[in-house]
């Protein structure tokens, strides 16, 4: 696959998986104080059922172009402390590595009927910071390179 339709179709992942984390984050948890607390049960059960059907393809499609993509890149990563889009390439690695660890961890805990109110929103709110450092670096990496 050549390296634009693996640009484009990490882009409409990334807005998919991205934009679902700011709703959650930003939307969701501002009504929450404002919405009856079984009608804010009932939106984030029906979003949460959404996002369990639509999440996995995103993931799958986001990684996979990365992936495709990273390989363009490979003399760059094999030497990440000789430029800077080196460092910032495989910082932005690291940090979607780690995103993937939340997301395979959520998802075991919600599996198991242990994952808690709680726990959710400190995993939305790491990935929400890890994403807005993902993002900042993708624009950093050619920028400041």
């Amino acid at each position: 696959m050549d390296y634009f339709t693996l640009l484009v179709l990490h882009l409409f992942a990334a807005i998919l998986f991205v934009g679902t984390v700011f709703f959650e984050v930003l939307m969701l948890e501002g009504i929450r104080r404002h919405v009856p607390r079984e009608a804010m049960r009932a939106v984030e059960s029906a979003i949460g059922q959404r996002a369990r059907r639509l999440m996995p393809f995103a993931i799958i499609i986001l990684y996979g172009a990365g992936l495709g993509m990273a390989w363009r890149y490979h003399t760059v990563l094999a030497q990440p402390f000789e430029s800077t889009l080196g460092t910032l390439l495989s910082l932005k690695i690291l940090l979607a590595l780690s995103v993937l660890g939340h997301f395979i961890y959520a998802v075991r805990l919600g599996a198991q009927g242990r994952l808690k109110s709680r726990q959710s929103r400190l995993i939305h709110l790491s990935v929400f910071a890890h994403v807005v450092a993902i993002v900042f670096l993708a624009k950093a990496m050619f920028y400041l390179g």
